[in-house]
């Protein structure tokens, strides 16, 4: 059986993408073509990839970042779209709480849009537990300068008239926002071009060289880019890359599925989360629904081999990450094997992971929409789509220099959080490349605490 299109490899450097994306993605031209040298080369164009770009392009180092299919077209477009410091994990929430202040500043540089809109997103709540959980949180954010509201009974119920019911109570947290993740990465790689920075897609990394102890280029299909540095902005793939160079980077890639549906006459609330789904309104007003959490976990040898520390993640969100299929299997972005630098290797057969979305989740997911918000009924479903969120096991990304490959930076593992973060983390990884002062403790991103045998907390995601 041939495999699906986006998994063929076409022949030549000028290599076409298949039009499989989820929804219209923003598609840049760019040269497949690579310089011969760079200060710093990014690899993987994600939002965490472009903003580390394009904060690197703004000090004036000279970056070249390279992508072995589109622009976003990975999980930085199958996402909610959600920006948010509400119930964020403490480690993560200076991130979250820049990476608000920097999305804004980001459209007024640049003049490009993001569709990131300060929205403010509801929670709502029947579950006197949870909501006494917010409260508590909300006292911690008290004292990092986060606002939060939260709300009555009453208060609840006038902010969610759309589901036509009485809550019991809710939050609502009004600087957060949400961003149009088909827009969000490309518009940040535009803006990085437009500094001077070269974008090359269609470009797979391959592996590294490296010259006196320490990395001295990088290795695509289309050549090798001399540096002293480089960033490793991998998602999905950024294990098996790290395995190439015998580096330990546990990561578990879960298959979450997302419904869109047509635009309504009635206009509901832009940023929405029920006891047991959210729906999110995009700026051309279809709606994005989904399960907090919920996805399947493919059998891949990667997650076998790292799943004595997933044990705990799994064993808490047990009713929400159900026994995957072949999926992972098929598009090969957990293997362990070692490939060839001077051949084709697994990022050029898949050049973008587009995995089956899960039928029964779909099929779930829309039945708990529609009752959270009976207009729902009257939106035909447009299209449903599935992403492989790169998950680490305490949901916090790993961020900092690999001391097994000097010069190489590792930024990956973002646990389904890296879209609303992508601006703040791009910016503390530029200050980590170029030695300035960093805008934020990097401390808890460190990775070499996945050497440990304690994995501490389990974070909610």
């Amino acid at each position: 059986m041939n495999p699906p299109l986006t998994m063929q490899r076409a022949q030549g450097a000028a290599t076409t993408m298949p039009p499989t994306l989820p929804q219209p993605l923003r598609l840049l031209e760019t040269s497949t073509t690579p310089p011969a040298s760079a200060d710093v080369v990014v690899i993987g164009g994600g939002i965490i990839g472009v903003f580390t770009a394009y904060y690197l392009a703004k000090r004036g180092l000279s970056v070249a970042l390279i992508e072995k299919g589109r622009i976003g077209a990975e999980q930085s477009s199958r996402n909610w779209g959600w920006c948010r410091q509400q119930n964020r994990d403490a480690r993560e929430l200076p991130m979250a709480t820049r990476s608000l202040e920097l999305w804004d500043q980001f459209a007024a540089d640049s003049g490009e849009d993001t569709g990131f809109k300060r929205c403010g997103l509801l929670y709502l709540s029947d579950d006197e537990a949870q909501i006494a959980g917010w409260a508590k949180w909300r006292e911690f954010a008290i004292t990092a300068g986060v606002t939060t509201h939260m709300l009555s009974g009453s208060e609840a119920s006038e902010r969610g008239r759309a589901t036509g019911r009485a809550w019991k109570g809710g939050v609502f947290s009004p600087s957060d926002g949400t961003a149009d993740p088909a827009k969000a990465a490309p518009a940040v790689a535009a803006a990085l071009i437009k500094l001077g920075g070269t974008v090359h897609q269609n470009c797979a990394a391959r592996g590294i060289e490296m010259e006196g102890g320490r990395l001295s280029g990088v290795v695509t299909e289309a050549g090798t880019i001399k540096t002293r540095a480089a960033v490793l902005a991998g998602g999905a793939w950024a294990s098996s890359f790290c395995n190439q160079l015998d580096v330990r980077f546990p990561l578990a890639t879960i298959r979450q599925s997302i419904v869109r549906v047509s635009p309504l006459a009635q206009q509901l609330p832009a940023a929405l989360a029920g006891p047991n789904v959210a729906v999110t309104r995009r700026p051309d007003g279809h709606y994005v629904l989904a399960i907090s959490g919920r996805g399947r976990a493919d059998p891949t040898p990667q997650l076998l081999r790292f799943a004595p520390q997933f044990i705990p993640m799994f064993a808490k969100r047990w009713r929400n990450v159900f026994p995957g299929g072949l999926e992972g299997m098929r598009w090969g972005h957990e293997t362990r094997a070692r490939w060839k630098l001077d051949d084709i290797t697994p990022m050029e057969r898949a050049r973008i992971l587009n995995p089956r979305p899960d039928a029964a989740g779909v099929r779930e997911t829309h039945r708990r929409a529609v009752k959270l918000l009976p207009a729902l009924r009257e939106a035909r479903i447009a299209n449903t789509w599935a992403g492989y969120i790169d998950s680490t096991p305490d949901g916090v990304p790993g961020i900092g220099e690999l001391p097994q490959v000097p010069g190489l930076i590792l930024a990956a593992g973002f646990s389904g959080h890296g879209f609303g973060i992508g601006p703040g983390a791009g910016h503390l990884i530029a200050d980590i490349v170029s030695g300035a002062t960093p805008i934020f403790d990097p401390k808890p991103f460190d990775p070499a605490r996945f050497n440990a045998s304690a994995w501490g907390k389990v974070a909610d995601f």
